[in-house]
């Protein structure tokens, strides 16, 4: 199984064209040329990919590590209970996904 680092690192690289060399947990998100829009649209192919919903709220995720161990809490948390899977908060999902 891949790693959230591993997975969240292949959509950096195969929808933001980034090299994966320059993709470590240190490097900030403004390094990588991730601007706001490009870190909501970053956060939406998390969800997807994930099947975690990132609240509505601003989250200060400087770095990729950061974004990192912010998945695997909201991970964590959804798996606990803690929080209502993506489907139960209105996130729509393709069908033919699992």
């Amino acid at each position: 199984m891949s790693t959230t680092f591993e997975r969240l690192s292949a959509i950096l690289v195969k929808d933001y064209k980034i090299a994966p060399q320059v993709l470590v947990p240190q490097a900030t998100l403004e390094s990588l040329g991730i601007d706001s829009l490009a870190a909501a649209e970053l956060f939406f192919s998390a969800e997807d990919e994930f099947h975690i919903a990132f609240p509505s709220e601003p989250v200060p995720l400087p770095t990729l590590g950061d974004v990192v161990a912010y998945i695997d809490g909201l991970i964590a948390a959804q798996q606990a209970g803690d929080i209502p899977l993506p489907a139960a908060v209105g996130i729509a999902r393709d069908p033919a996904r699992p």
